[in-house]
């Protein structure tokens, strides 16, 4: 008799584990799959920055420093890329210099004329907006995660099972303002 209840309780025990297991690694590849979303409207945006920079190039020529702030924070982002802990900061300061970018090119009246850099900023807005929409849904998947993974009693579990914590993707405070323009 105590032998079957010492089986029952391992066969819970082990079922326990299982469910715990599969509940973590559901909640893992969903933030891990809306990393890749983020990750392909990052490289879509950091694709698009250079052609811009191009476009603008002749016609910005005293604002040399401006475009090369923009490469310079493309190229951080692009090597912080992968890593949410380090690409949210980078990716805020990428953000920053394309506004600056955009609020320069308002002095340029040919730049406005011009259909590839309308288009190309266009492009970028879009996926601006496609990257928040990504980052929102990250955010919300990995707080799943996390919160599944401190939950009673998982938390138990989670660590000697190698569910670690996941970081969020967040924009440092000092940069999530946009840049005001001075009208003239």
């Amino acid at each position: 008799m105590s032998s079957w209840i010492f089986l029952g309780i391992v066969v819970a025990i082990g079922l326990w584990l299982i469910a715990v297991y599969n509940g973590l690694v559901g909640g893992r590849n969903q933030a891990q799959t809306a990393w890749s979303q983020i990750d392909v409207q990052l490289k879509r945006r950091h694709d698009l920055i250079p052609n811009l920079v191009q476009v603008v190039k002749d016609a910005m020529g005293y604002e040399q420093e401006t475009l090369t702030k923009v490469i310079q924070a493309r190229n951080n982002a692009v090597a912080a890329s992968g890593n949410a802990a380090q690409a949210g900061p980078a990716e805020a300061a990428l953000s920053l210099a394309t506004h600056g970018l955009f609020a320069l090119m308002e002095n340029y009246p040919q730049l406005k004329a011009n259909d590839n850099v309308m288009q190309l900023q266009e492009e970028l807005t879009t996926t601006e907006n496609k990257i928040a929409f990504a980052r929102q849904f990250y955010n919300d998947s990995v707080n799943t995660y996390n919160t599944r993974r401190q939950s009673f009693p998982a938390v138990l579990a989670a660590a000697s099972l190698g569910f670690g914590p996941m970081d969020l993707f967040n924009m440092p405070e000092a940069e999530r303002e946009v840049p005001k323009v001075a009208l003239r």
